[in-house]
């Protein structure tokens, strides 16, 4: 990621057992462990009337003040669907009198969307892409680009299993300049696009962050950086169905990520009807049988009732 030389420089770094009071409202958080750092600020797990929280803190105000509002904003947007639940925002001053600037946000429990997949399998991609696509649609639809879209970013929580996303310091407006960005998922940095906040920026890091799934330890640009990212879908096997979309998103050829959700749909369920009809002429052609079920096997089963359910939450 591209850093702020200011916070690698002045940032500060909390410790386990220490009290964050803020000046304004006066509540009290007792910091546990530290969560992770970003361009602007860090992250730390704390309690606050027995609750877990996380809370982020910064020497950038006018930062922090942006990024509270696109929590405000995705939250009149979806109900806190998008981002994490805003509960908090205040300043804190050190017994030095260094003024900070922090926000109290609801605190995801899960695990990296990597783990996920390797521990449940690659039935799940079709699942997670209808979700991202459905969120960013939402995203955008409200005059927002994600901006900083990567596996570090997105968490997968359970009961049904969703994706979530845990920054949202990326985020920019549509039109201005993508504000944070990580090499790896910026179409900037593989010549693919400029780094304008629009759709077509996310739908660019939404393949990437698939990629990443399949090749944790990366890849470079190589002679020809196109090139180099269409070989690296042709070698992910398990993209395979949905290699002409990425494709399209790679190269920067839909609109929206409505647009893009459509298709995708559309090359799930073409795929699975395709394979019902043929394990129902395999069975016609091995036993006599009664009235032909339909059979909605695995992949389109999952990803059509878990990206319903995922509507549903609140």
């Amino acid at each position: 990621m591209k850093m702020n030389q200011t916070w690698k420089k002045q940032g500060i770094e909390l410790q386990p057992g220490m009290t964050i009071k803020g000046k304004w409202h006066q509540h009290h958080y007792v910091i546990k462990r530290k969560l992770g750092s970003g361009a602007i600020g860090s992250v730390y797990l704390c309690a606050h009337n027995g609750k877990n929280r996380a809370l982020k803190i910064s020497d950038n105000s006018t930062s922090m003040t942006m990024e509270v509002n696109v929590l405000k904003s995705l939250a009149k947007v979806q109900g806190n669907r998008l981002g994490p639940s805003l509960f908090d925002v205040d300043d804190w001053e050190t017994p030095q009198g260094i003024k900070y600037a922090f926000y109290v946000m609801e605190y995801l429990q899960g695990e990296s969307i990597t783990s996920f997949m390797k521990r449940n399998g690659s039935e799940w991609i079709g699942v997670f892409m209808l979700q991202l696509l459905d969120d960013l649609e939402r995203l955008h639809q409200s005059g927002w680009v994600f901006g900083d879209l990567k596996t570090d970013n997105l968490l997968v929580t359970s009961s049904p299993p969703k994706v979530r996303w845990v920054d949202v310091g990326g985020t920019t407006q549509i039109g201005r300049a993508i504000k944070e960005y990580t090499e790896f998922y910026d179409r900037g940095y593989w010549g693919m696009g400029s780094r304008r906040a629009e759709p077509s920026y996310d739908l660019f890091a939404f393949v990437m962050v698939f990629l990443a799934i399949y090749f944790p330890k990366r890849f470079n640009r190589g002679a020809n950086p196109e090139k180099q990212l269409i070989t690296k879908l042709h070698e992910a096997q398990s993209l395979k169905m949905y290699r002409s979309c990425l494709k399209k998103a790679i190269q920067g050829k839909y609109q929206s990520s409505a647009q893009m959700k459509k298709e995708l749909a559309s090359t799930i369920y073409l795929a699975q009807r395709g394979h019902t009809v043929k394990r129902s002429t395999r069975r016609q052609r091995t036993a006599k049988q009664g009235p032909v079920i339909v059979e909605l096997t695995g992949l389109f089963i999952l990803s059509l009732v878990y990206y319903l359910s995922s509507l549903l939450l609140p």
